[in-house]
């Protein structure tokens, strides 16, 4: 099968990420990588390249009419050979790629869609055709080894007029799941004591979900239809049936993890509705296999009815670009979710490129790949959902740290991709309401649906208990991209922000000093994230069963979690009104500026709490988004077609 992956999740240095960029010259200091020279010729390698779109214009037109009422293509979406013929490479223009290939001694795998060619060669041959050196690297983290370019490769120029970005040449580990466990209070000796401060809607009597647990930190997929009244579509049958959800993902899973938890918390599905597609050789069983876990049991517990394909891949460059190309050519899933990722600005040329200033921000890393992707998905019908990150409105803090010390980063302003994408909705997070006490301080409440970050429990220990630093612990991911514009969809939202001034990645380099990496702009109109939020706090968090973080875990969160529910969700949303939904975001932003809130809506506002630096408000903000769901309301409108 063709493809592969998630974002950049870098539980390493930058200087991982960069290792060997003879341009950057801090990067021999601080990588935690060492260089193990020239790759033997050799050595096999993998290459995807996207082919550029044809009639973009037109194909962004052609999707803003699919999802607007009384439009002469609304709900018109394409197949799959549509989108080829209409806006994917020609049958030429392939020919040609093709020839070239060949003459290179390399054939290319190509995507129905026309989007995308898969190379597999040898080093030997992908030096010569991109002018790169790829080298061997080993990590010093866990001491795995892995091959990469020493230096930028560049698209042939025989050929630069139909490819547009080429994806891999990278078998290095490098996106991040976003799921989150509770802080380790007891390190600390304190004592945690949780309850529900308030009943959420819909939380008790007849309307109540009898698969939930009612208790913060052992939630299940119960809780989150009571919170966000789901439990209306239930009571009609409406299950998932005659839907399919997918999940892109980068490690292996059991899938007897999912049928244990629905049936552990007494949740009828349908049986026998797994399907796995192992891309480019499939993902590993590995540290990041709970995720996977938690991805198909919050979607599949949503949505207990739809079947389930799950695309898993390698943790590699390609691997990302290439399950996610799988996922939208196969053209299967009627919405499909990610919960991996990592930094914008990891893609920018200033972190990439020999020679590159410190303020190139332009794409020199899979931007570009996953949007040609996207664009397809949108113009199909697919829903897609991604994790928008679980490190507040500082998105690099979880990957490189912070601090003021050598070899320590600074933290600027920045999101997560490919949650910014403007053609995927980005999943935020939120802190449900609860009560707390740690260690001999008073007990405390959240009393509403807040913007999730941690900076709640600093103050209660700063004050109550003893001074800890939980900045980079935890929080819903959100901000504004400094690479894509803001879409049309928010031109008109009130609360859109634009990137604040002084932001930059510096690292204080033992030898040199402080060295400027990058430099963001300022006071750009950028893409805001999130789009909608649901509870992602570990505080009140969830159940999950991964097998291979030991069975039964609780004191779970993370944007992971609200990534796959949101994709449940739009399950639920294609049976009740017979079709896809297509892209959300232009959809929810005109309902939410149009109806505003209130006891119809299919929103409520976050009005409390921040991440670290947005702060909730009774519109949009870059906390929380337009807010979270009311899912019956929100069923409501698009059965009427509002």
């Amino acid at each position: 099968m063709f493809a592969t992956l998630h974002r950049k999740s870098l539980s390493m240095s930058l200087g991982v990420l960069l290792a060997g960029a003879s341009a950057c010259t801090w990067a021999a200091s601080t990588t935690a990588a060492v260089d193990a020279g020239a790759a033997p010729a050799n050595q096999t390698a993998q290459v995807t390249l996207i082919l550029k779109l044809h009639n973009q214009a037109a194909l962004e037109d052609y999707i803003r009419q699919t999802v607007t009422p009384g439009s002469a293509h609304y709900q018109q979406f394409l197949s799959t050979s549509q989108f080829a013929q209409q806006y994917g490479a020609t049958n030429a223009d392939i020919a040609r790629v093709q020839s070239y290939l060949r003459a290179q001694g390399l054939s290319g795998e190509v995507l129905p869609s026309h989007l995308a060619v898969r190379i597999s060669g040898t080093v030997g041959q992908f030096n010569q055709l991109f002018q790169t050196s790829v080298h061997n690297y080993v990590s010093h983290e866990n001491g795995r080894g892995f091959h990469k370019p020493a230096i930028h490769p560049q698209v042939p120029s025989a050929i630069s007029d139909v490819v547009d970005v080429i994806s891999g040449l990278s078998n290095e580990n490098l996106y991040r799941a976003h799921h989150v466990s509770a802080p380790a209070f007891a390190a600390l000796g304190a004592a945690n004591a949780k309850t529900n401060a308030l009943s959420a809607k819909g939380s008790s009597g007849a309307s109540s979900n009898p698969t939930a647990s009612g208790i913060p930190g052992e939630y299940t997929v119960g809780d989150v239809a009571n919170f966000y009244d789901i439990n209306p579509l239930y009571k009609r049958g409406v299950v998932g049936k005659g839907s399919t959800v997918a999940i892109v993902t980068l490690s292996n899973f059991y899938p007897s993890d999912a049928t244990t938890y629905w049936s552990d918390i007494g949740l009828a599905t349908k049986p026998n509705r797994i399907t796995q597609v192992h891309v480019d050789g499939g993902g590993a069983i590995d540290g990041g296999s709970g995720e996977t876990s938690i991805d198909v049991e919050q979607s599949g517990g949503i949505a207990p009815y739809a079947n389930i394909m799950v695309y898993d891949a390698p943790n590699t460059q390609s691997g990302y670009v290439d399950a996610f190309a799988q996922a939208v050519s196969d053209n299967v899933a009627d919405s499909i979710s990610t919960s991996w990722g990592g930094p914008e600005i990891f893609d920018f040329a200033a972190l990439n490129v020999n020679g590159a200033s410190d303020t190139d921000t332009t794409d020199a890393g899979d931007l570009r790949a996953f949007h040609a992707i996207f664009l397809e998905a949108a113009v199909q019908g697919q829903s897609l959902f991604a994790a928008a990150g679980d490190s507040g409105a500082y998105d690099t803090v979880r990957e490189l740290g912070t601090g003021t010390g050598a070899g320590d980063f600074t933290a600027p302003l920045t999101v997560d991709a490919p949650a910014s994408d403007p053609y995927i909705t980005a999943a935020g997070g939120t802190t449900t309401p609860y009560s707390y006490a740690f260690g001999n301080g008073p007990v405390a409440s959240i009393t509403q649906e807040s913007v999730w970050g941690w900076d709640y429990i600093q103050n209660y220990f700063d004050t109550y208990v003893q001074p800890i630093n939980l900045f980079s612990s935890g929080g819903g991911g959100g901000g504004v991209s400094v690479y894509w514009h803001t879409p049309f969809y928010q031109l008109f939202t009130n609360g859109i922000r634009r990137s604040e001034p002084n932001q930059s990645l510096v690292y204080n380099d033992p030898s040199a000093g402080p060295t400027t990496l990058l430099k963001l702009p300022s006071h750009f109109a950028g893409r805001n994230v999130p789009d909608i939020s649901l509870n992602a706090d570990p505080e009140t968090g969830y159940l999950y069963v991964s097998t291979v973080d030991g069975g039964l875990n609780s004191g779970e969160g993370g944007t992971s979690f609200v990534a796959p529910q949101l994709n449940g969700i739009s399950a639920l949303l294609r049976q009740s009104t017979g079709h896809r939904i297509g892209l959300w975001n232009p959809q929810v932003y005109a309902l939410q500026n149009i109806f505003g809130y209130g006891s119809f809506s299919a929103f409520r506002s976050i009005r409390a709490g921040d991440n670290w630096f947005y702060h909730g408000a009774p519109h949009y903000n870059p906390g929380a988004g337009i807010g979270a769901l009311d899912v019956a309301n929100l069923d409501v409108f698009l059965r009427s077609g509002f």
